[in-house]
């Protein structure tokens, strides 16, 4: 409850594609407040774009919700706006008998001509001319001439607009179909929506939507628009430029939690010096009022770091767990018979301290499980330079001979090494390309342990007979 209202907010997205990094913060703020003030999340998907939307989509905006902890039953809906289309129509015909509406011909090249302005607003010109609805006229709501609209923004303050500069906008097409100011004023009068947490980018139609509130007969919500999201150049995130789907990050193997954790950060910060916290600290910390009003930076790299952090924390069964997918899906580059769990199990601590996102777990290990592992010839023409030769033939006969555990194989490559004035560093870089195929990897005698005596010395002479 807030001052003896029950809270009901809303997120309203258009399901015309990806699910936008920015849209999943707006729903976790919307959902975070409503659960904060014992209130309710309503889900509404606005699909009025007929030539845009497509139901797959509304089953990705579920799924992604989902995915970040959104489930449904922990919020109202999804309601559909296109449900509402008969309400649309009432509503503007409600303005236009009101004397609140005027019908308009106008195009904008004539509104060009008379301005001698491309860049112009539209002038009234069809504010008294008495025009009624037609195949080639739109509905444009009368704007006050005189006072101004202040908007009461819990992050914001109170943002105040002269009526005289807001121009007579359209509401409703030529076809009766309500433009969006107008569909979402009427959906959210008609589910009771008190507080409105949206991007900044809505807040110029702000005023708009207020005055549409007062015409409708209804107190407007409170509102709260929370900063737009940016990339390094301080731009604002485009699906056409930027990594911005919800969807892809999840497939990349990021956390739930630790995507969570850092979207509720773009903007604002829990208490004292941290920034990965626990979901809790989130919930009992977070206030819309302390949203920072200035642009938040969308840091990928940050979030990568976030993701390995998360990952750490994680108990090893469940870090198994979470491998799984990438283990046995299409990514898998070894055959299903091929893939040996207890061998995973053996080297998955290993590489919980290194992968950052799930999907590295592939590359990480694909040695392990494939009959030659694949070469990184850049690496592999490093490595594999004069007196590699003779070091692999040492290492082939110390490998035979040693105890088949990490310790006694790191003994005796440290041996053969010393015997040609090489630190272990450098001993052990054509053994990790010729094994693994790779310069970076897992602790080399730890993966060497669990491949097993027959398959190292295999791939050693392997790679020691292609240098002849």
């Amino acid at each position: 409850m807030v001052e003896g209202v029950t809270v009901r907010v809303r997120f309203a997205p258009s399901p015309t594609g990806i699910f936008h990094v920015g849209g999943a913060r707006s729903a976790l703020q919307n959902w975070l407040y409503a659960k904060q003030h014992q209130g309710t999340l309503v889900l509404r998907i606005e699909d009025t774009d007929a030539a845009r939307n497509s139901p797959e989509w509304i089953d990705g905006i579920i799924s992604a919700l989902d995915w970040i902890g959104i489930r449904r039953g922990t919020y109202e809906g999804p309601y559909l706006q296109s449900d509402y289309a008969g309400e649309h129509q009432a509503a503007a015909a409600r303005l236009y008998e009101a004397g609140r509406a005027y019908y308009c011909d106008c195009t904008r090249d004539a509104v060009q001509v008379r301005t001698g302005n491309q860049y112009a607003g539209y002038d009234g010109y069809c504010r008294d001319r008495g025009l009624g609805p037609g195949e080639k006229t739109a509905l444009r709501f009368r704007t006050p001439d005189e006072g101004e609209t202040v908007v009461e923004d819990l992050i914001r303050g109170t943002p105040t607009f002269e009526n005289r500069l807001i121009e007579d906008f359209v509401v409703a097409r030529s076809d009766g179909t309500a433009v969006f100011l107008l569909a979402n004023v009427v959906d959210d009068i008609a589910m009771g929506i008190t507080h409105v947490v949206r991007g900044e980018e809505h807040l110029p139609n702000t005023p708009k939507q207020q005055l549409l509130w007062a015409a409708l007969g209804f107190e407007p919500p409170v509102w709260a628009h929370v900063p737009v999201v940016v990339n390094e150049k301080r731009q604002k995130l485009s699906k056409r430029r930027d990594k911005v789907a919800l969807e892809a990050y999840r497939d990349e193997g990021y956390l739930p939690e630790a995507m969570r954790n850092y979207l509720m950060l773009l903007g604002w910060a829990p208490s004292g010096d941290r920034e990965i916290v626990p979901w809790e600290v989130v919930e009992a910390e977070f206030r819309i009022e302390d949203v920072n009003p200035s642009p938040a930076f969308f840091d990928e790299k940050k979030l990568r770091a976030f993701n390995g952090e998360y990952l750490r924390m994680l108990s090893v069964d469940d870090f198994v767990a979470a491998c799984q997918p990438w283990l046995h899906g299409d990514a898998a580059p070894w055959r299903p018979e091929d893939f040996d769990p207890k061998a995973f199990e053996a080297v998955a601590p290993l590489a919980q301290t290194r992968v950052a996102v799930l999907s590295e777990i592939v590359a990480m290990v694909d040695f392990l499980f494939l009959p030659e592992p694949p070469v990184d010839e850049a690496a592999r023409a490093k490595a594999m330079k004069e007196g590699a030769a003779d070091l692999l033939d040492a290492a082939i006969a110390a490998f035979e001979a040693a105890p088949w555990e990490a310790a006694a194989l790191k003994a005796a490559l440290e041996e053969v090494g010393a015997a040609r004035g090489l630190k272990l560093g450098k001993a052990q870089a054509p053994v990790r390309v010729a094994v693994t195929g790779r310069s970076v990897g897992l602790p080399l005698f730890e993966s060497l342990e669990v491949l097993g005596r027959e398959r190292t010395v295999a791939r050693l002479r392997n790679a020691r007979d292609r240098m002849d």
